[in-house]
């Protein structure tokens, strides 16, 4: 891809998101008052997150991989589960992670 096209890419990108933001905006309220949807709404960042931490924890490029990530992610969730605080659980991920490679694993 040329260097213009890709900045045509990243402008046309650009567009779009704002014209999304401002339809958004444009939307009558009540659209969005509905129980149902407002609890789809609260939703939607959680699970988004959550696809991404399996897919940067469990993937490289086209397959799936079991190798340190997994012991970082299980005990992320170990510490999420004893609703440890953000720092330690990410903390308890990153010694995990380190152990497991240290150790050869």
């Amino acid at each position: 891809m040329s260097p213009s096209a890709a900045w045509a890419v990243v402008v046309l990108t650009g567009v779009l998101a704002y014209a999304l933001k401002l339809l958004g905006h444009l939307a009558p309220s009540r659209w969005f008052a509905h129980p149902r949807l407002r609890r789809i709404n609260e939703l939607v960042p959680v699970v988004l997150l959550s696809a991404l931490v399996v897919a940067q924890g469990l993937a490289t490029r086209t397959h799936v991989v079991l190798d340190h990530r997994v012991a970082g992610l299980a005990a992320a969730l170990v510490a999420l589960w004893r609703r440890a605080p953000f720092p330690v659980v990410v903390l308890a991920a990153a010694v995990a992670s380190a152990l497991v490679v240290r150790l050869g694993g």
